[in-house]
């Protein structure tokens, strides 16, 4: 080999390792600033107060933020949306909330930080496993002989499911009216109720019970989930960072694995 081509491959090799120096120092930079943000956390047991709908997914986002931030442990509150902000404004022992619509949110704006919404959702019509009713879409739901039970208007999902039903003229004769939409779930999945209107997270939560019906985009609704840190927080700064950490790509991962939209 030639003294000329060695003195190629040495000075390439040089320029090479050259340019490496710079992009790992880079990427340790970038992994110290992380670190760094979550040092600046404080540590700290929240409450987080949280839609229903959100019972599952907000088990393995809490276990995942958990682990990222040792030292703190992060403890939800799940009901409805409606009973969520009576508790707040009762000043319930809590540090964030996260309803499934932006109108139970706004009345909350005393109480709050600036909110974020960290998903959206659909609803579906939930029957038992096999659709043993032959239900094929909304009209089927006006049919007196089937026993169908939806959320109260009060509550998020049931005033979605009034929009819905309303838009395409139907009236449905519910058998009851229920305080949360796992509570809606709960009564199909036991075979009390032939159907009912739920989100399609949830739906997806007991496949082996019930059946979703997808409701064409046209004559759906789009529920969305707003979180915002409390004013009377006593851990301010750690709960304004775990909303914060809801809308990151890790969070969102999880989100959308469990079946919600992108905000």
């Amino acid at each position: 080999m030639s003294r000329v081509v060695t003195r190629r491959r040495t000075a390439a090799a040089l320029v090479t390792a050259a340019l490496l120096v710079p992009l790992a120092a880079c990427g340790k930079d970038d992994a110290k600033k992380d670190a760094d943000a979550k040092s600046d956390v404080p540590k700290a047991h929240l409450t987080v107060l949280a839609a229903s709908s959100l019972t599952d997914v907000f088990a393995k986002a809490g276990a995942v933020y958990e682990k990222e931030h040792p030292g703190t442990k992060v403890k939800f509150s799940f009901a409805g949306s409606q009973e969520l902000a009576a508790q707040v404004k009762e000043g319930a022992p809590a540090d964030a909330v996260v309803t499934a619509d932006t109108k139970t949110m706004d009345g909350l704006k005393p109480d709050t930080g600036k909110p974020t919404v960290i998903a959206k959702n659909r609803l579906v019509i939930a029957t038992g496993e096999g659709n043993p009713k032959k239900i094929a879409g909304l009209k089927n739901l006006a049919d007196s002989k089937l026993k169908v039970v939806l959320a109260a208007p009060e509550v998020p999902v049931g005033r979605y499911s009034k929009q819905v039903l309303d838009a395409q003229k139907l009236t449905v004769k519910a058998v009851s009216q229920e305080p949360n939409v796992r509570a809606v779930l709960s009564k199909v999945a036991m075979g009390e109720a032939d159907a009912g209107l739920v989100y399609k997270t949830d739906a997806a939560t007991a496949p082996k019970k019930v059946d979703a019906i997808d409701i064409p985009d046209a004559q759906n609704a789009v529920a969305s989930y707003p979180a915002a840190a409390l004013n009377y927080s006593e851990h301010g700064k750690a709960a304004a960072a775990f909303v914060k950490w809801l809308s990151s790509p890790e969070a969102q991962k999880i989100l959308q694995d469990a079946g919600f939209q992108k905000p």
